[in-house]
């Protein structure tokens, strides 16, 4: 047991090192994208989205998304179920558990 520390101690700062130099590229590239996507909307950008969802509820009433392609249709698609799994995602945290969800 007490080479194992031993070793571990003398390892330590080689391995701590490493993690670092692996880290830091990573978390640079993080932090860059979550200044730019993860910040909210400014007051200039809220009437943009209001507009937008005008046009997805005008789109609706008039039948005009039948007129999408269908990589149109998949990328409004896959953007719809990441906005329903955020959802989720934000409820488990709130109770604190995945308890009560059929999952």
């Amino acid at each position: 047991m007490a080479q194992f520390v031993r070793n571990l101690v003398e390892k330590a700062p080689t391995l701590v090192n490493a993690a670092v130099t692996y880290s830091k590229p990573r978390l640079a590239t993080f932090w860059h994208y979550a200044k730019v996507e993860l910040i909210p909307p400014t007051p200039a950008e809220i009437p943009t989205a209001i507009q937008s969802l005008k046009k997805i509820v005008t789109s609706a009433q008039t039948g005009s998304f039948k007129q999408l392609t269908v990589k149109q249709a998949l990328l409004n698609g896959l953007v719809a179920t990441e906005v329903w799994m955020w959802f989720y995602i934000g409820e488990i945290i709130g109770k604190r558990g995945i308890v009560g969800y059929n999952v």
